[in-house]
């Protein structure tokens, strides 16, 4: 047998005895478990945060440009007064 041989039936031999043991189970407890953790944290999805973040930058420039135009109000007025 070939080295790379040996090593795929060594990989093949693991594989199967990891299937036909416990550890498999704990595997599927774990990810259970970690799941129901990040269920009670809360959390967002990627992309719910990317579209909130999307809603902050329209809202950010639509501030800016309100800000803009009251300086420019601001301005005529001061003007008209003087």
């Amino acid at each position: 047998m070939k080295p790379n041989e040996i090593l795929q039936d060594m990989q093949a031999k693991v594989s199967e005895m990891l299937k036909q043991s416990p550890a498999k189970d704990i595997e599927r407890n774990v990810k259970s478990l970690l799941g129901q953790g990040f269920t009670k944290l809360d959390l967002v999805t990627r992309e719910e945060f990317d579209v909130q973040a999307q809603v902050l930058a329209r809202t950010r420039e639509k501030l800016e440009a309100l800000e803009k135009r009251v300086a420019e109000l601001e301005g005529l007025r001061s003007e008209a007064q003087d």
